[in-house]
């Protein structure tokens, strides 16, 4: 059940491809797959449907709707070369961090911190403060936190070999 929530995330990841950011359609689509990525993880945890595979399919899920949020919404702000360079930094390190697992551990290594999970949100919501209230400067504190995040994951995954 858990991986048909997290099929529906990707399937609606893609949708919110055919629709305009201004539109309230595409506000609605995009809160319902943010919610899918939370409800996949409770109920894989609450009926113990935690596998290998339904985490490296949620990341999977994860990498799409990030592709999404890259293609669709990130284009709404304001956003500065030195910002670009930073979310690139944050992005390269992320899938450093996936690389190190695999080859240090020999499996999809998938760290849920409480800073990732705060990461998480903060990228969630920041286009609904965008949208919504018109406030912008959150972003900064979004690519701060991340890179921590990106940071303190990649140390865990290093001394967890």
């Amino acid at each position: 059940m858990a991986n048909a929530i997290t099929s529906c995330r990707i399937i609606l990841s893609i949708v919110l491809l055919f629709f305009s950011t201004s539109s309230e359609s595409f506000f609605i689509i995009y809160i319902i797959t943010g919610f899918t990525d939370i409800l996949d993880g409770i109920i894989a945890r609450k009926f113990k449907f935690v596998t290998n595979f339904g985490s490296v399919f949620d990341t999977f899920g994860d990498i799409v709707f990030s592709a999404v949020y890259l293609i669709k919404i990130l284009p709404m702000f304001n956003i500065s070369l030195y910002m670009w360079i930073w979310l690139f930094t944050v992005a390269f390190i992320k899938v450093f961090n996936i690389v190190l697992g695999v080859i240090s551990q020999n499996k999809f290594v998938s760290i849920h911190t409480s800073l990732n999970k705060i990461t998480g949100v903060l990228v969630f919501i920041l286009p609904l403060l965008h949208f919504f209230l018109g406030i912008e400067c959150i972003i900064y504190l979004v690519l701060f936190i991340s890179t921590i995040a990106a940071v303190q994951e990649g140390y865990l995954v290093y001394i967890s070999q």
